[in-house]
């Protein structure tokens, strides 16, 4: 089983996570640019942390033969602080890196006007710079949030197909597949899904446009419960083709939009990495 998880946060993870994930068949991440848990107190502080998700991340991933992308934007939650709106002047510098596969997380934490201005902002920077847009919904309200996502990204002109829409549930799924936009699923104890739900979204929804990932991060979370759900999918009846296409090409197939993961969506077997710029993280 060849695993690519579309949304981790592995600045908050050790080095024991990706020693334990690449023995369970995860050879690429995404990291998305999010909260970190502590305010930030200005924007300088974004620099250094846009910088490790394009440096050091990487060179830490490819030491367990893990191909490590970023995705990055100021963040929803951060867009409500005045301290850090001067940290989206930043994010356009980073967009041209190699290893940089989208603009994200962008959205809504509580559906502020704030966070209106600097979505529709982000989504213009993405259509600007041809890449696709990872786009955090809010863990309360979240069918309204979902409904004014979906209105914004309408809105903004860029392709429903450049978008994916994260943090899904059975009740906000319908909309998004409607739409066009790409299904994100964060496998997440307690909090959001579980192997076992997200079997039954995949039997009623089909595999087109799935992303599923385990969104770890400094809760309690686990960077394994990709692989989980893929067993899931096993247990009832996917077959391993299956399972291969959402945990390996969907998301290679998504973020390969963005010109740069250099994989190749290839059956089943060793993934296929061309060029060595991945490895070394930013151009």
């Amino acid at each position: 089983m060849r695993i690519f998880d579309p949304h981790i946060h592995m600045t908050s993870r050790t080095t024991d996570d990706y020693e334990r994930m690449a023995a369970a068949g995860v050879q690429a991440v995404v990291e998305p640019a999010f909260w970190v848990g502590q305010p930030r107190t200005n924007a300088g502080s974004f620099a250094d942390y846009f910088d490790s998700l394009v440096g050091w991340e990487p060179f830490r991933a490819a030491q367990f033969g893990i191909r490590h992308h970023a995705t990055i934007a100021l963040n929803p939650k951060e867009a409500n602080d005045p301290h850090c709106r001067e940290a989206l002047s930043l994010v356009p510098r980073y967009l041209d890196k190699d290893s940089v596969v989208a603009v994200g997380e962008i959205g809504y934490d509580a559906m502020t006007p704030e966070e209106d201005e600097v979505f529709a902002v982000q989504l213009r920077l993405a259509v600007e710079y041809a890449l696709p847009a990872l786009v955090h919904t809010p863990h309360r309200d979240k069918a309204r949030g979902v409904s004014r996502t979906l209105d914004v990204v309408r809105e903004s002109g860029i392709e429903p197909g450049l978008v994916v829409v994260d943090h899904l549930n059975e009740v906000t799924v319908g909309a998004v597949h409607d739409s066009g936009c790409w299904m994100g699923f964060s496998i997440y104890p307690d909090t959001k899904m579980s192997p076992s739900r997200m079997v039954e979204i995949l039997r009623g929804h089909g595999l087109h446009r799935m992303l599923v990932n385990s969104a770890a991060d400094w809760g309690r979370s686990d960077p394994l419960l990709t692989r989980r759900t893929g067993e899931a999918m096993l247990a009832a009846g996917f077959t391993d083709d299956d399972v291969d296409q959402v945990l390996w090409r969907n998301p290679v197939e998504f973020y390969g939009q963005s010109g740069r993961p250099h994989l190749t969506a290839t059956a089943p077997g060793p993934a296929s990495f061309q060029g060595s710029s991945i490895l070394r993280g930013g151009s």
